[in-house]
């Protein structure tokens, strides 16, 4: 019987072993997309507590700990750091199957060298053991974390508005040498029904320099903000969409649609449609312009509990799957791109595991001489990074396409110590690449096998980027 977490945790077989251990374990992290914060970089953060560390912000957890009962208080209230540890402390050993279960005990032995597993009666044995690790240890602050773990380069989540001082005061710093680069998200400027939209373009015009009275305006200061990041380094764009329909608009009708909402009056669905469809054109054309890698999410249903969205506001982990998922006015999207001759590298992530063989036989249609998996599937993403959900986005890839070109893991979190969420994967991966091996449908020659396992951990990524 195979014991807990060993050396061999999720490797089964020889073939996976050697696979992990001599070529994906030592590889560096491209953490490609995520929601860290650069000012913790860059002020070099230490964590109060275990608490901190392991539970703020982090709405994986939070849902955990609600589905198990426990008070709002200790979740995301004003309950004291030990409280809602012993919130966590309570749900984990009960979650078997959950990857948090997983997650917490690769975080625990891998940052803490601590290989007890979490439940209330080790809960004030690991909270002590661990609290004094973090007081002391430089290598348990943030950037002592980011080096331990090999990360060359952090792409971050950031609004056009957005000053970007951080990433500033980080590229100026000699004494740190891991890329930590912004990422566009213009989500406040698609959102055209929110509540905030009028307020948010004028935070928009204030940080590109203009006044933005029209669509030809908002275009101008979008232009203007993609320049500026491009000048700290911006290699990538993300957005977030539930549902991309496909309804093209002359500028002229854009710019009626959006004079009207500055005017308050309200749009319809189909207007709201035209307007953002054209946005995301126009911003598409100009990734491929810049050499950005465009990101898609697709799927989420968001602040489905309107009582918690009321109370805690959103990424608190009130969000679900949405089953439409939108793929018809993806692939008329990207065809139109490609038409114009503007189609940006693309990764396309669904949070529906159906979508799977959708999103690969959709990706593997636009093709290009010279690039490695132009348009191509990204990670198991959110609800899907599990054991089973990673398994079967890396087999239908490998079934649809080229698995050797695929740009691989993210951890996509707002926690610091889930870089190890890439070990994780790797290890799955490894481990399906062996099965294949020593069941023969694979020869069984693992310096090919090897070279495919650095490409997808680390080399390819660093390529599509372009790091």
């Amino acid at each position: 019987m195979k014991t807990f977490m060993d050396e061999d945790f999720l490797l089964e077989g020889r073939s996976s072993g050697v696979l992990y251990h001599s070529y994906a374990a030592d590889m560096p992290i491209i953490d490609y997309h995520c929601h860290i914060d650069p000012a913790e970089i860059y002020e070099n953060k230490r964590f109060a507590d275990l608490s901190e560390a392991w539970l703020g912000g982090d709405h994986y957890k939070w849902r955990l700990m609600r589905a198990n009962g426990a008070s709002e208080e200790c979740v995301t209230g004003n309950a004291s750091g030990w409280e809602k540890f012993q919130a966590f402390a309570q749900v984990l050993p009960r979650a078997a199957g959950n990857p948090i279960y997983h997650w917490a005990h690769l975080e625990l032995r891998r940052f803490f060298g601590c290989d007890k597993n979490l439940c209330p009666d080790t809960a004030r044995e690991i909270w002590d053991f661990c609290n004094e690790k973090l007081a002391g240890d430089e290598d348990l602050r943030v950037r002592g974390i980011i080096r331990r773990m090999r990360v060359e380069a952090v792409i971050t989540t950031d609004d056009p508005a957005d000053s970007l001082e951080w990433h500033r005061k980080l590229a100026g710093d000699k004494s740190f040498t891991t890329k930590v680069l912004p990422g566009w998200r213009p989500t406040a400027a698609l959102d055209i029904n929110s509540a905030g939209f009028v307020k948010y373009i004028g935070r928009l015009g204030e940080a590109a320099g203009v006044c933005i009275e029209n669509y030809g305006d908002l275009k101008s200061a979008l232009l203007n903000r993609m320049e500026y990041f491009c000048s700290l380094g911006c290699r990538a764009c993300d957005h977030g969409i539930r549902h991309l329909s496909y309804m093209p608009a002359t500028d002229e009708q854009v710019g009626a649609i959006y004079a009207k909402r500055l005017r308050g009056e309200t749009l319809t669905e189909d207007e709201t449609g035209k307007y953002q469809y054209a946005l995301l054109s126009y911003c598409a054309g100009e990734y491929a312009r810049l050499g950005w890698v465009m990101q898609l999410h697709l799927g989420v249903l968001r602040d489905v509990n309107s009582v918690m969205f009321d109370k805690l506001g959103p990424d608190t982990g009130f969000d679900c799957v949405d089953p439409a998922n939108g793929l018809i006015g993806l692939a008329k999207f990207l065809n139109e791109l490609n038409l114009g001759g503007v189609l940006a590298k693309t990764l396309i992530f669904s949070i529906n595991p159906a979508d799977n063989s959708a999103i690969n036989t959709l990706a593997w249609c636009f093709t290009q001489e010279g690039i490695k998996g132009k348009v191509q599937q990204g990670s198991a993403w959110w609800f899907n990074d599990t054991c089973t959900g990673m398994e079967q986005q890396i087999i239908s890839f490998a079934e649809g396409g080229v698995l050797a070109n695929f740009v691989g893991m993210l951890t996509d979190s707002r926690s610091f110590l889930s870089y190890t969420r890439h070990e994780y994967f790797r290890r799955i991966l490894c481990g399906i690449l062996g099965g294949w091996a020593d069941r023969g449908l694979y020869p069984a020659d693992l310096g090919c096998l090897g070279g495919i396992v650095r490409d997808i951990c680390y080399n390819n990524a660093k390529n599509f980027f372009n790091l």
